[in-house]
């Protein structure tokens, strides 16, 4: 009788955790871009169509782009079930998009040594000059803090640090954001969180959920090939990749009419590069400096100033690959990438371009001074003159070494009117 009873709680007990709602559960580490934003909304849809419980967005993030971040939101706020931010693992942040992104979870969480906070907004692209330049900066901010306000006030968190976190940057380590009421708790690792969420009531829109975590399956959702080929086109170490094997390509087709290779490799780069330029902060006076170097080396290789253009090509170019993504900066380029490239792409034009054009210009024997030096065949004795055929014709030649017989195989040396003057091919 024991062992029946035994047997039918296991069995209870086993139905009730296989029942139990799953936890999804997606890592964001790097700047918050399409691809992540597309990535986040997927998984969530995911888990609402799955049944699951609620969706724990791990994150390390330095901030990223306005678009992709209040999309994030505007799903974290929409979702049918709880969304949990955990900014992990120790010595994280959530700082700039990442501090919106965790303010407006249902439930923000922190692990030990992270920190959050640093939202003020940067201009993409540079602020314009001029008398309306702080006004437009004013209007930017604003927004931005009456945006992070609505947040704290909607997720009951504190509105004072969060405008402050827009206005004067202020950040805070987890502790202190625990204290100061900006976050619900501080869990070392995901299995602590889990077992502090346990039990914990949440009430979204009206709807009030209750969290079973303990125990619960975790099921982690990676990206899918798209979302991390796009996050690859947001990495601007790639953009400008792209960039320069647009240029060479595009500008060693010119060169060389007909390659076709270099043309098609290049036009394919340069449709990705603007794809990534959409997606980045380009800054536009970066590329024209880019643009303007390439130019002068151009010129060097046409119309040679002993270096003079070369010169100023190459400090051209190097400028405007350091300023190109520089407004924000987790956009930076690797300055090693940028000091390599510069380097070849100087050696590039001086070398390979300088080989196409000069192919181009070189004087080319055409008509009959183009026979001058070919192998012919003898198709009737030479004593001293006969036919030889050659290049698909026949010529009347002359020999000037003596006889030779119909078969033989002579090389032209020279014309005298129509008539090639030719000698015996000497035998290896």
């Amino acid at each position: 009788m024991k062992r029946k009873i035994l047997y039918i709680f296991l069995m209870l007990f086993g139905c009730l955790a296989f029942s139990q709602q799953p936890i999804y559960l997606l890592k964001i580490e790097g700047a918050i871009t399409p691809s992540v934003s597309r990535y986040t909304i997927r998984v969530i849809n995911e888990a609402v169509a799955n049944r699951a419980q609620a969706v724990i967005i791990e994150m390390d993030t330095p901030g990223g782009l306005d678009k992709s971040m209040r999309e994030i939101i505007q799903k974290e706020l929409s979702a049918p079930i709880p969304v949990i931010v955990f900014v992990y693992p120790p010595g994280a942040r959530a700082a700039s998009a990442g501090a919106y992104i965790t303010i407006a979870a249902d439930i923000a969480a922190m692990a030990p040594g992270t920190n959050i906070g640093a939202a003020t907004p940067v201009q993409l692209g540079g602020m314009p000059e001029g008398e309306g330049s702080g006004t437009m900066e004013r209007k930017i901010v604003n927004d931005a803090a009456a945006f992070m306000k609505s947040l704290a006030q909607k997720k009951h968190r504190n509105v004072q640090w969060a405008e402050e976190a827009v206005r004067k940057a202020r950040s805070s380590s987890a502790e202190e954001a625990l204290k100061l009421g900006v976050i619900d708790l501080i869990a070392n690792d995901l299995q602590d969180l889990l077992n502090k969420l346990d039990g914990k009531e949440i009430n979204k829109d009206g709807v009030t959920y209750v969290l079973h975590t303990k125990g619960a399956p975790v099921s982690q959702q990676e990206m899918n090939w798209r979302e991390k080929f796009l996050q690859l086109l947001s990495d601007p170490n790639f953009s400008y990749l792209l960039l320069l094997l647009a240029t060479y390509g595009i500008i060693f087709e010119l060169s060389n009419p007909g390659a076709i290779l270099p043309g098609v490799i290049g036009a394919m780069a340069l449709i990705l590069a603007l794809y990534s330029f959409a997606v980045l902060p380009v800054n536009w006076a970066g590329l024209a400096l880019m643009g303007l170097g390439i130019g002068f080396l151009i010129a060097e290789v046409k119309a040679p100033t002993h270096g003079l253009l070369g010169i100023a090509g190459g400090i051209s170019f190097l400028i405007g690959s350091i300023m190109l993504f520089e407004d924000v900066k987790y956009q930076k380029i690797s300055l090693s990438l940028i000091v390599s490239m510069t380097v070849f792409t100087i050696l590039f034009f001086l070398f390979v371009i300088t080989a196409g054009i000069k192919a181009q210009f070189r004087a080319k024997a055409v008509g009959k001074e183009a026979l001058v030096g070919k192998v012919a065949e003898v198709r009737s004795d030479l004593n001293p003159t006969g036919i030889v055929f050659v290049e698909g014709e026949l010529w009347k030649a002359e020999s000037i070494s003596g006889p030779i017989e119909k078969g033989s195989k002579v090389r032209i040396v020279a014309m005298k009117g129509l008539t090639l003057q030719v000698e015996k091919e000497k035998e290896v």
